[in-house]
């Protein structure tokens, strides 16, 4: 390997201007409508999102909105007060009693988080016509899902300058039905709606109204309709004779008490240019419009590009085809770039949910909430690398939102100070109070650190402290200085009560002693609050950091998922919790902690896939990718890709033969590909650690780093050229298979590194 200099500007890659199937596709397409709400294709903002059937005659497009949850009073839910408890629970946990933590409750039944749910679809209707083809289109460079069926044109995205969605038609046909239907699968029936139409210059404004059952809270629609047809009512909305165009503008509330209608009027109407509140104007007012959204979205998603140089003729397939051929790079590349542009349209308001931003159905399997003792960080696991810090901004607002629950927490069931993050969340109530005997929820201690990680690797790629993470790291430290009294035998401190999400020992109930996962959450989160906070603070926290057990290797030879001797482990799982030291810390790696790295994959090569679960499969991949195992990183991808897990919108499932729909494997998946092809930390850069064979050849292009540099690779089977852009001067370890080497970097200056064969 030789690495040489050479000074020059940054400039970002342009987008690829060749012709078809000769650079990878940045879209999808079907040659037919959706029949299911599964398949329909996707657009979003963060906040509201859009499901595109593309028909022709029953144009439908079913709305979403982040924060959209169902009452069903767990918002007046609040953590078990157990605190006064705790003593007892963990001398019986260390006197040997494994079942002791079955009692520590306070006796409720398990009660889900508010369910997340669809608002309504926007049906366009027209007589049916004569069959023609038809070809529905989704632009991931735009973010606008269009459908072309004859000389009708329908394209619709949702702003992100404007946190609107939009719709324009073309040649709609002589008459067209325009609604909102309340009717999906799984609207509760008592549901109160109240539909409104009323003549506008423009053309008409659409509303619905929609009262919870039992609550005081509401929904309500908004849709104004700029058209040249002619406009008068119909049933349940209005009837467009006529028209040669139509743009629909919609937004979506949830409140208490009555809406402010025409406020909403005027603030759809203060969308429109000034040359474009007539109805002549709906071409202009579009082009307008797409212009302000495309300026935000097309410069984050092209931030990063992947390609595996595919076979142009794959390339040119409708998705329904392509993810018949799990082995194709072709179908890599698309889900690289769909898994990009889906996260990055679910993030805005809040982070994606388990069903990102979308569902067409009330009822969302484990509520379409924020799982956030697995899922969610999988989700977002590539947003510092691929440039994505929409998607953490996203997480931020999460966390700093929920920070006064997860102080309740920590005080109701620890008696502590500081902050205890629950496991699931409907995006309002941070509360824990989803809990059972089975999953113990509420004595999961990681999950501030889990859930702050993501944050902390932000700002050490952007290389600045945002000093609202520097405050709850500072929290989560004194939690555990509240938390961490009790000692074993060896004088180590113990963490009792303990839980691994969501396992328990083969020998023991799920409540228990010094599980990894816990160890390592509190050693990283003691360590990064020290480094936050210097001072007398920061050798207390070290302090605690010396006197915690060290990991457990089991007579497997594996990282045992539980440190206290005695437990033993259970390896059919689909989380893998314990190897949270691997991916995403840096605790374990085989550089610094070789022997724990062995022990680290044995212990994944004995894990089982229990389920099936799309996140277990790519949480494998992002472990074995870290231990430099490439054929388990293609494995996992291969049960996945072969598992027929991806519907034709390329969302994704959360088992195999789309059973469940379910963003994990859609948005997880680019991180799988760019931690087998790069890794940082702030002193480290790991080239190629992973890479399957199946992917002899390609470029990846606009990575960051966690050391401040924008990374450009470029592979084939004789070799690679990696160019480093330092935005900060640094010197870091360099980690090939040729060995490590220490490496100098300049800012300003770009690093061109010539590497041989792998």
């Amino acid at each position: 390997m030789t690495a040489q200099a050479r000074p020059g500007p940054h400039t970002d890659r342009p987008a690829a201007e060749d012709g078809p199937g000769s650079v990878p596709v940045h879209g999808t397409w079907e040659p037919r409508p959706a029949a299911r709400w599964e398949d329909a294709f996707l657009s979003g903002n963060g906040t509201h999102g859009a499901m595109v059937f593309g028909d022709p005659d029953d144009d439908r497009v079913i709305v979403t909105h982040h924060r959209l949850v169902r009452p069903n009073g767990s918002s007046r839910a609040r953590p078990p007060e157990l605190a006064d408890r705790l003593t007892d629970v963990q001398d019986r946990l260390l006197a040997g009693d494994v079942r002791a933590g079955e009692d520590f409750t306070d006796g409720r039944p398990l009660l889900w988080v508010q369910p997340f749910h669809p608002a309504f679809q926007v049906r366009l209707r027209r007589p049916v016509g004569e069959p023609r083809g038809c070809r529905r289109e989704s632009d991931f460079t735009t973010g606008v899902v269009r459908a072309l069926c004859g000389d009708r044109r329908a394209e619709v995205f949702v702003s992100r300058a404007d946190d609107v969605i939009t719709q324009y038609v073309t040649a709609p046909g002589p008459a067209t039905e325009v609604t909102l239907d309340h009717r999906l699968p799984g609207a509760p029936p008592d549901l109160a709606v109240e539909h409104g139409a009323v003549h506008t210059p423009e053309g008409a404004l659409l509303t619905l109204r929609a009262r919870y059952p039992g609550s005081d809270l509401a929904y309500t629609g908004v849709t104004l309709l700029v058209t040249d047809g002619a406009v008068r009512p119909a049933l349940t909305g209005v009837r467009v004779d006529g028209a040669r165009s139509m743009l629909l503008l919609t937004r979506v509330r949830r409140h208490p008490g009555a809406p402010d209608v025409l406020a909403e009027l005027r603030a759809l109407r203060d969308l429109l240019p000034e040359a474009g509140h007539g109805p002549e104007d709906t071409g202009h007012a579009y082009a307008h419009l797409l212009a302000r959204h495309t300026d935000l979205h097309r410069a984050a998603y092209l931030r990063v590009t992947l390609d595996l140089g595919a076979d142009p003729a794959e390339r040119a397939l409708p998705g329904s085809e392509l993810v018949l051929r799990p082995r194709s790079p072709a179908l890599l590349e698309r889900l690289f770039a769909a898994g990009r542009y889906h996260l990055l349209s679910a993030s805005g308001t809040l982070p994606p949910r388990l069903t990102g931003l979308w569902t067409g159905d009330w009822d969302t399997a484990w509520s379409g909430a924020f799982t956030t003792d697995a899922n969610l960080n999988l989700q977002t696991a590539s947003a510092a690398a691929a440039a994505l810090p929409e998607v953490t901004e996203a997480h931020a607002a999460l966390v700093h939102g929920q920070l006064p629950h997860w102080r309740d927490n920590a005080r109701a069931v620890f008696g502590a100070r500081g902050v205890v993050a629950p496991a699931h969340t409907d995006g309002e109530s941070g509360h824990t109070y989803h809990l059972s005997r089975a999953y113990p929820l509420h004595v999961w201690t990681a999950g501030a650190d889990w859930l702050l990680k993501p944050l902390v690797d932000h700002d050490e790629t952007r290389g600045a402290r945002d000093p609202r993470l520097a405050a709850a790291l500072a929290e989560t430290a004194r939690f555990y200085e509240d938390f961490l009294t009790r000692t074993d035998a060896a004088g180590h401190l113990v963490i009792v009560p303990s839980y691994s999400p969501e396992n328990r020992p083969a020998n023991a109930s799920w409540v228990t002693v010094n599980a990894a996962m816990d160890l390592s959450a509190a050693r990283h989160a003691l360590h990064t609050a020290a480094a936050y906070h210097p001072g007398p603070a920061a050798e207390r926290w070290l302090a605690l950091v010396d006197r915690l057990p060290p990991h457990r290797v089991n007579s497997d030879g594996a990282l045992a998922e539980w440190a206290r001797p005695g437990l033993d482990d259970t390896y059919d799982h689909r989380h893998l919790s314990h190897l949270y030291g691997v991916w995403p810390l840096d605790e374990i790696n085989p550089y610094d902690t070789p022997g724990l790295a062995a022990a680290a994959h044995r212990a994944l090569e004995l894990r089982g896939a229990e389920n099936d679960s799309a996140h277990g499969h790519l949480h494998h991949a992002l472990v074995a990718a870290r231990l430099r195992d490439a054929g388990r990183v293609a494995g996992a991808l291969d049960d996945v890709l072969a598992g027929d897990f991806f519907h034709v919108s390329l969302m994704s499932a959360h088992y195999p033969n789309r059973h469940v729909y379910n963003a994990d494997a859609a948005h997880t998946l680019p991180a799988v590909l760019i931690e087998a092809l790069v890794q940082s930390t702030p002193r480290r850069l790991v080239l190629f650690p992973a890479l399957p064979t199946s992917l002899p050849s390609g470029e990846l292009h606009g990575v960051r780093t966690r050391f401040g540099a924008r990374a450009d690779l470029t592979w084939t089977p004789e070799g690679a050229i990696v160019v480093l852009r330092p935005d900060r001067t640094c010197r870091i370890e360099l980690r090939t298979s040729a060995g490590a080497r220490p490496l100098s970097l300049s800012a300003g200056e770009d690093r061109v590194l010539t590497l041989g064969p792998r």
